[in-house]
């Protein structure tokens, strides 16, 4: 069979185009610092799960540990979009590296003296939780001033995205082994390591000052200001409600009631952890499909992406074989790679930057504000109308909004520049 010899050097030349943006020198230097620091990150949760555990704690404490975690994210991130908007991104993200850094190193010495109480891991856990909240708003507002090309900005969420998604799957993979061979202690010391590392990678980065904040500014007004922003824009408080919901009707039941039908009806622990690990294989999938692309309409593009979330749920409320259940998580997960990316570089574009770090906290908390509630709902609810009834409820309302967002013109219709200025005024 010929072989066209033509075709090796075509698709050398489009890598390297999808991969241009590791040229722009920040770029390049944050995304080797979050990729590792992020790699450390996804191996922490294991090691915490583990110290409670072999610490004598029970099913309950964990849970503490867990909500400690999330609750301090929730309350801090509208004020860490305020400080990343008057400080800078960058100088906010360090200050959050550092304190993780220093936070993770506490905890790993205290395990290592074998002196970490519940109470000792709760308070440790929530301080992480804190440099968390003020970190993940930064980022979305850091991004577009690390390329100096707009076409660049998809393919540089593409890549923070891919990073995001190996270190999901092999980041537990090897927390697992570790814990097992030198206990949990080492796997937060090597978290420690990659804050540092991300936090060196910050500090050279040479993105430019936002300007000083007039002296009748106050927390409240910044607040004021990021939530008129956000309110005014149609497109950006309906995908966020979408968001809300999804994690209330389709995630939450589906992290809770997914390891119990695969308890029941696909044959245990292992069956799930296929499912998992071939989500999180579909996310790497969906990082590179979207590498290199840039959709005529990507906010339509990305919530189409998002009926993917529907099919894992879909799959176990019907009872179907392990395979289909693993094939539906690899579509959701392709599908949240490229809603993700496509999502992210929209907002980017569309808001401007001066609030986009408190547009992004606004649309972080309104998105996963719902989520604890379900994951405290699912059990019960399910215990009174089946699992699969919950599962089925859950994938019929991601089609269902799935149709209603794009309803919205904005959303469906518009490209890669604003899509005009905010309803209720002002320019965009």
């Amino acid at each position: 069979m010929a072989v066209d010899v033509d075709l090796v050097p075509a698709r050398r030349t489009r890598l390297r185009s999808r991969l241009s943006v590791l040229g722009e020198h920040d770029f390049r230097w944050f995304f080797v610092g979050y990729a590792t620091s992020l790699f450390g990150s996804s191996m922490a949760p294991v090691a915490v799960a583990f110290a409670v555990l072999d610490g004598g704690g029970s099913g309950t404490d964990l849970g503490w540990v867990m909500a400690a975690r999330i609750l301090p994210i929730v309350l801090v991130m509208a004020a860490g979009g305020v400080a990343a908007d008057r400080l800078g991104s960058r100088r906010v993200m360090l200050a959050a590296d550092v304190l993780r850094c220093g936070v993770q190193g506490v905890f790993a010495a205290a395990l290592a003296a074998g002196q970490a109480p519940v109470w000792a891991v709760v308070g440790l856990v929530a301080v992480w939780g804190l440099g968390e909240g003020v970190f993940l708003p930064a980022l979305g507002a850091l991004v577009p001033g690390l390329v100096t090309r707009k076409e660049r900005l998809g393919d540089a969420n593409a890549l923070l995205g891919l990073a995001r998604s190996v270190s999901m799957v092999a980041g537990p993979a090897l927390a697992g082994v570790l814990v097992a061979w030198s206990g949990p202690a080492s796997v937060l010391l090597v978290d420690a390591v990659t804050y540092g590392i991300g936090a060196l990678a910050l500090a050279r980065l040479s993105v430019a000052r936002p300007a000083e904040p007039g002296a009748s500014d106050s927390l409240a007004a910044d607040l004021r200001e990021g939530w008129s922003e956000f309110r005014s824009r149609t497109w950006l408080w309906v995908t966020t409600v979408q968001m809300a919901l999804f994690n209330l009707l389709v995630w939450a039941p589906f992290l809770v009631l997914g390891p119990l039908t695969a308890q029941r009806e696909l044959g245990g622990a292992r069956a799930w952890g296929l499912v998992m690990g071939v989500y999180g294989a579909g996310a790497v999938l969906g990082g590179l499909l979207v590498l290199g692309r840039r959709p005529t309409r990507p906010l339509a593009v990305a919530t189409v992406a998002s009926l993917g979330w529907a099919l894992p749920s879909a799959t176990l409320a019907a009872g179907v074989p392990l395979p289909w259940t693993a094939a539906a998580a690899l579509v959701a997960g392709l599908g949240s790679a490229v809603c993700g990316a496509l999502y992210e570089t929209t907002m980017q574009r569309w808001v401007p930057g001066d609030v986009l770090a408190r547009v992004t906290a606004f649309g972080g908390l309104g998105a996963f504000v719902l989520g604890p509630l379900g994951l405290a709902a699912a059990g019960p609810l399910a215990d009174r109308v089946g699992a699969g009834a919950v599962l089925a409820f859950g994938a019929l309302w991601q089609l269902v909004a799935t149709v209603a967002v794009l309803g919205v013109r904005e959303v469906r219709c518009a490209g890669w520049d604003s899509p005009g200025p905010p309803s209720g005024g002002g320019a965009d």
